[in-house]
């Protein structure tokens, strides 16, 4: 396998690994910050004391999804071209939205303060998460249609879980639910990401055990 490409596999566990291991390190720096109630974002807002190594982070992460997307299409395009042009246009927008924008729009400590800065943030990151749900669903297709049945049936599960989290995560934010175990954003989210994530993760390790 070409060099080039192992990168991207590397790059892809890397930035996958990475969003939610660096997020917990810093909160350890972060006095008040709660895992379970707030977002990761939250890490980035103007006043938080480990704001600079988050948001250099971000940007780092989003960059790492993008140089994984020439192994992605080599990996599936024989399988089926116009499905793996989606699953890497999805990946591509998460990675700008959802982490890059997050580098330089970052929330507020509350959401009760909007700004520009915060807009722009949600919409990316709104936007990013919403295409990147359906990432694990696109994979196990594409696995169920090269033979690959175990990644395909781990994929299929972790898409169900993720959408699971991922409505939690967002009825976390309603006034109704405030107070209740639905409200733990921060848990949710993370949940979340890392079902979206370890589809990713199981077809990168793969691909680098394949290479050596």
């Amino acid at each position: 396998m070409n060099s080039f490409f192992i990168f991207g596999w590397y790059g892809l566990l890397i930035a996958v690994i990475g969003d939610l291991l660096v997020s917990t390190i810093l909160s350890l720096f972060y006095k008040g910050y709660n895992i379970a109630t707030m977002s990761i974002s939250a890490l980035g807002n103007p006043q938080s004391p480990v704001r600079l190594p988050f948001n250099i982070w971000m940007f780092i992460e989003g960059m790492l999804f993008l140089i994984s997307l020439p192994a992605l299409y080599k990996q599936y395009h024989s399988t089926s071209g116009w499905m793996t042009i989606i699953l890497i246009v999805f990946i591509a927008v998460f990675g700008i939205g959802a982490c890059i924008f997050t580098a330089f729009f970052s929330v507020n400590e509350t959401k009760d303060i909007v700004t520009i800065s915060s807009k722009m943030h949600s919409a990316g990151s709104v936007l990013g998460f919403i295409v990147f749900l359906f990432v694990p669903l696109l994979l196990a297709i594409l696995s169920f249609k090269s033979g690959e049945m175990i990644i395909g049936v781990i994929s299929i599960i972790c898409f169900i879980i993720s959408l699971v989290f991922f409505v939690l995560f967002v009825m976390s934010d309603k006034q109704e639910f405030a107070n209740t175990v639905i409200s733990n954003e921060g848990l949710w989210q993370r949940l979340n990401l890392i079902f979206m994530y370890l589809p990713l993760a199981i077809v990168s390790i793969q691909n680098i055990f394949q290479a050596t």
